[in-house]
């Protein structure tokens, strides 16, 4: 596996792993608009967003971050590993990715919403193992 900044050639199959992870979730897949144009809404803004890929390159994880209004904080967005591949040890290196890089930004704090409902123990359970908290319902952070 590599993790590597986001390429336009590797769009769809970055799409197509995460509908099917929704699916495999219980949940309609739909598609968040921003991932249509990853780098209107990351890259352009001075943000990032990474995929991981597979020994084929093939796309098995996402993540990406939004800068938030202070300058100094931000909001984890996409974190999805291909459905049949979770529990090694990708969603980790994707996070540990991001947050190496969102903290040689300067940046204090990462945020993390997350669904609403129980579907979602499992990026809750995620998230609370890599030292984020929950501050208000549905919504995780970390000091960085």
């Amino acid at each position: 596996m590599k993790i590597i900044k986001f390429e336009e050639k590797y769009r769809d199959d970055m799409i197509f792993m995460i509908l099917e992870a929704k699916n495999a979730l219980g949940r309609v897949p739909g598609l968040n608009r921003d991932l249509l144009d990853i780098k209107s809404n990351y890259l352009d803004k001075g943000d990032m967003f990474w995929i991981a890929l597979n020994e084929e390159n093939r796309v098995i994880g996402s993540v990406g971050y939004n800068t938030n209004a202070n300058k100094k904080d931000v909001t984890l967005h996409r974190l999805f590993v291909k459905y049949n591949l979770k529990h090694k040890g990708i969603g980790t290196a994707l996070l540990l990715t991001a947050e190496k890089y969102i903290k040689s930004a300067n940046k204090d704090v990462i945020y993390v919403n997350l669904g609403k409902g129980e579907e979602w123990f499992e990026s809750r359970a995620f998230y609370k193992k890599h030292g984020y908290f929950e501050y208000a319902p549905y919504k995780m952070k970390k000091q960085i």
